[in-house]
């Protein structure tokens, strides 16, 4: 993990996608991880480089790994990063 992204960082954010954004990881681990089938993820920490999710498909946890497009330099960068994602992944799911 980058000093950018210490654990207390990615544990925040990750806490925050969890509580209150589950559609959003859903909608990631659907559009960038290629799990047309989740019904459920969840955000298990987040780099300058990704995320790792797990998503439940058919009662069953799929590890699951997003790179970003681009290294990421701080919190501030990943959320205006993981905002334009879900605005990709809702279009691309129209």
């Amino acid at each position: 993990m980058s000093e950018n992204f210490s654990a207390e960082i990615s544990s925040r954010i990750c806490n925050h996608m969890n509580e209150d954004h589950k559609d959003a990881i859903v909608l990631y681990a659907k559009a960038f991880g290629g799990i047309t089938n989740a019904t459920a993820a969840q955000m298990l920490s987040i780099d300058s480089q990704g995320m790792d999710l797990t998503a439940q498909v058919n009662g069953e946890s799929i590890p699951v790994r997003i790179q970003f497009d681009r290294v990421l330099a701080d919190a501030e960068d990943a959320h205006q990063t993981l905002i334009a994602m879900v605005k990709q992944a809702r279009v691309q799911a129209m």
